[in-house]
């Protein structure tokens, strides 16, 4: 037998799966109004009204970056996002993607705002072994993966997240490595 509590239980609602978009631009409009001082307004996901505040506040200004499209026309993206991270992809194609980002960001009027890219690795021992995919990324040897980001930076591709969930070895061991094996080359 299970003893009343008196809350409410609260139980997940199914959502539209095609209203998704229209979700999303609530959210970063809810977000970014949060940000302003004592902020009033009304939306889908509440209606603050001056009483209650969002802290911390962004201490270098509104940031909020757009990952993949958020069933977002890519103009809404380069004139909204203060940077775009996309999926990986083989570096002709991500080549495309960055510059059109880039001509997009330009002809809104925008300054020029960083392009990203997540990337899953899973680091192996030997040095030298090519590249296995794996989700959303690849298992290799620190030098197809250091050649790899080298030819991301090569296309203006800004920062890259590695995604370590997929590494078989010990975390803080891969961690060690590619501060020692890979970041050399990339620091400025």
């Amino acid at each position: 037998m299970r003893r009343a509590t008196g809350r409410k239980s609260i139980r997940p609602v199914a959502l539209p799966f095609a209203e998704r978009g229209v979700r999303f631009r609530a959210s970063f409009d809810y977000i970014e109004r949060m940000w302003d001082a004592s902020p009033a307004f009304e939306n889908i996901h509440g209606c603050p009204d001056g009483d209650m505040d969002m802290l911390p506040k962004p201490a270098g200004g509104k940031l909020l970056l757009i990952t993949g499209a958020s069933q977002e026309a890519p103009d809404w993206i380069a004139r909204h996002g203060a940077g775009w991270i996309n999926d990986p992809r083989p570096a002709s194609v991500q080549a495309k993607i960055v510059a059109d980002w880039r001509a997009r960001v330009e002809a809104v009027g925008g300054a020029a705002k960083p392009a990203m890219q997540s990337l899953s690795v899973d680091l192996t021992d030997d040095p030298d072994m090519p590249p296995q995919p794996i989700h959303l990324g690849f298992r290799s040897g620190v030098l197809h993966l250091r050649a790899y980001l080298k030819e991301l930076g090569s296309i203006g591709v800004n920062h890259v997240v590695l995604n370590l969930r997929f590494n078989h070895a010990d975390i803080e061991t891969t961690i060690h490595r590619l501060a020692a094996e890979v970041l050399p080359d990339f620091s400025v």
